[in-house]
């Protein structure tokens, strides 16, 4: 086999890793995003829907709600979890 051939098959494994990864990618978010605006609707605050997060570490996550309120959402040193407006 060529290198040219072989070059070609691993660009071809690759994307099609990618096409299989990017799915799965958007239902991690989609769950994540959903149990957020859970966890917030729980501690009593206003939400409506997590329409955008970033992970600042593990278990722990900035929100952006419906409201346009936003959360930081953490585990603290007792395994708590806790909301902060922001």
């Amino acid at each position: 086999m060529t290198s040219s051939i072989k070059s070609t098959l691993m660009l071809c494994a690759s994307a099609a890793c990618l096409t299989t990864a990017l799915p799965l990618q958007a239902q991690d978010d989609a769950r994540v995003s959903k149990d957020l605006a859970t966890v917030i609707a729980l501690q009593g605050q206003p939400c409506g829907g997590v329409i955008e997060f970033s992970r600042l570490g593990e278990n722990d996550y900035l929100a952006t709600c419906q409201s346009g309120d936003r959360y930081r959402v953490f585990t603290d040193a007792a395994e708590r979890v806790v909301v902060k407006k922001q």
